[in-house]
């Protein structure tokens, strides 16, 4: 058995297929090329690849919803995934991200920069000791939540937040938010340290563990799906100021009683 990484391509145009498939295998990988999304599953079902690099507009599936039949499969949660679309509506950015995808490249691309991304995501998981993986059931993130730093305290401080570290959940006024794995990561650094003003590059290099220029936008990305999240639940509280300029924080004067 070949100890080089599987990399599973779901795209079906035939060009961009050669292409990935060219520069992955220069690289070092093995690609494997599933022209549906029904192939990609059964290929991602046989043996779980090292990475998935998902086209959005497959002829038989939408690309989000193939993400999502992905992850339900047994190890599905631990593998990560890139989004591949021609659409750079911000809508279709923050919906891949916000289920939880590793990163998300519009076309046109360059197949060397995509290739350089997909390092940089395996290697991230390696640093991690596991594969890197969206959310789990819901209410839960998956086992591959981002490490924050030794210094950062167990248990969340007094307020609306309650954060269970063991069980990977956090709740907010008494409910439990339903978050992907960096939503997961991103707030409960912000949780842990109410006040502290995080950059964006902090929060990258913190919570994505790679302060990397395929996670331009990302972070401002996360921050809107969460604050939404909060907003469902108590509409008139602002959980998490933006400093424009400098970046985001947790404010330090929730009410206890979200009103």
């Amino acid at each position: 058995m070949s100890t080089q990484p599987r990399i599973l391509i779901a795209e079906d145009e035939s060009g961009i297929a050669d292409t990935l498939q060219y520069v992955l295998r220069t690289d070092g990988f093995v690609p494997v090329w599933c022209a549906t999304a029904e192939q990609a599953i059964a290929q991602f079902a046989a043996e779980p690849p090292a990475l998935a690099i998902l086209d959005v507009g497959l002829p038989d599936m939408n690309g989000f919803e193939l993400f999502k039949r992905l992850q339900a499969l047994p190890g599905g949660a631990l593998v990560p995934m890139i989004f591949l679309t021609a659409r750079s509506d911000e809508i279709d950015r923050v919906v891949g991200l916000e289920l939880g995808a590793d990163d998300y490249i519009a076309k046109p691309f360059s197949p060397r920069e995509l290739v350089a991304r997909v390092r940089t995501i395996l290697r991230r998981s390696a640093r991690g000791g596991h594969p890197a993986g969206a959310a789990g059931p819901a209410g839960a993130a998956a086992t591959a939540a981002p490490a924050l730093p030794a210094a950062a305290p167990a248990a969340a401080p007094a307020g609306p937040f309650a954060l269970d570290s063991e069980r990977m959940q956090i709740r907010y006024y008494g409910r439990l938010l339903e978050l992907s794995r960096y939503e997961y990561g991103l707030l409960r650094l912000l949780v842990q340290r109410p006040g502290r003003v995080y950059t964006r590059d902090d929060l990258l290099r913190l919570v994505w563990d790679e302060a990397s220029d395929s996670f331009d936008r990302t972070v401002d990305a996360h921050v809107k799906t969460l604050r939404a999240k909060l907003k469902a639940i108590a509409p008139e509280v602002d959980a998490i100021r933006t400093l424009r300029g400098t970046g985001y924080a947790l404010n330090e004067d929730l009410p206890l009683d979200g009103a």
